[in-house]
Parts: structure tokens; C-alpha cells; sequence
């Protein structure tokens, strides 16, 4: 696979700016690890195979243990993830993968027994930038591990 254009390159301010919303995200309501599960879950739904390398590397280095990174895939039947963990990653495939009748009824509810409305808000819009990210890496073909060492990835150390 070969990148078709660097859209980044392309439009500087656009991207600038869309890094900076990624950053305001990171001092918001939510917590880093459930940041971390859901940029995973939602760019293993959107089969980004860039932003699923580059989620993985970071969670490693922020401290994520592996087994639970392998059991992302599988949340609904491992025992690794706690209840607002599990809220936050049927929140994310809910809003990845609208169905045509809206998000259900009960997948809200289970969200609001675990989040707060300002929680519900700042992960609703983690949840749309990785969306964002994984329709421009997936559209243009970014290359898994290709900025690895820009963006201090190695550090992961899963070559």
C-alpha cells in the first residue's frame, strides 16, 4: 500500500487546526485510558489501519495492558473493562455506526448511569475527531507506523 496524497501536506491549516481540537479533547472531561479504548474501537470499526497502529502504540505508552488492547475487539464478552468503560465503547460504536432509526434508547440510558452530560459531551466529540482522523487516513491510504517515530511512537516499542 502506497499513501495517495499527504492531505495534511496538502492543507496545513486545516490539519493545524484539527490537531488542535484533538488536543483540547485531551483536557477535557474524559479520561485518557477510555480516550485510548474508544480512538481503538472506532478506527478498528473503520478498518484505519493507521490510527489503529498509531492508538495502540500510544495506549502501550500510556500504560495500557495488552491483553486488555487485544480484548478491545471483544469488550462486550471480556471481563477487562469496568462499566463506564464498556458505556463509553457502546457509546462510540453507536456513534461510528448510526443505524438508520438513531442511536437506541437503551444504549443512552446505559451511557448516562455512567457519564456525566459534560462526560457525554467531550466523549461524543472524541468520538467524531477519531472518525474524522480515520476517513482521511483510510481515504488516502495513510501507511501504518509511517510517523512512528514523528510522533514518538517507538517508544512503544511493539516494531
Amino acid at each position: 500500500m502506497s499513501q495517495r496524497l499527504n492531505a495534511f501536506g496538502q492543507s496545513p491549516e486545516l490539519f493545524k487546526k484539527f490537531v488542535e481540537f484533538g488536543m483540547l479533547l485531551k483536557s477535557g472531561a474524559i479520561e485518557q485510558p477510555i480516550l485510548d479504548l474508544i480512538e481503538i474501537r472506532a478506527s478498528q470499526l473503520n478498518g484505519c489501519g493507521f490510527c489503529l497502529d498509531m492508538h495502540v502504540k500510544e495506549a502501550k505508552i500510556h500504560g495500557e495492558r495488552e491483553l486488555r488492547l487485544h480484548h478491545v475487539a471483544i469488550w462486550r464478552e471480556s471481563t477487562l473493562f469496568s462499566p463506564r468503560e464498556r458505556a463509553a465503547l457502546a457509546w462510540t460504536e453507536a456513534l461510528t455506526n448510526l443505524p438508520a432509526t438513531g442511536v437506541p434508547d437503551e444504549i443512552y440510558e446505559r451511557v448516562r448511569t455512567q457519564l456525566s452530560e459534560k462526560e457525554i459531551s467531550d466523549l461524543s466529540f472524541a468520538v467524531m475527531a477519531i472518525n474524522g482522523w480515520n476517513r482521511l487516513n483510510v481515504g488516502f491510504q495513510t501507511v501504518p507506523g509511517s510517523a512512528d517515530k514523528a510522533y514518538g511512537l517507538d517508544k512503544a516499542q511493539l516494531n
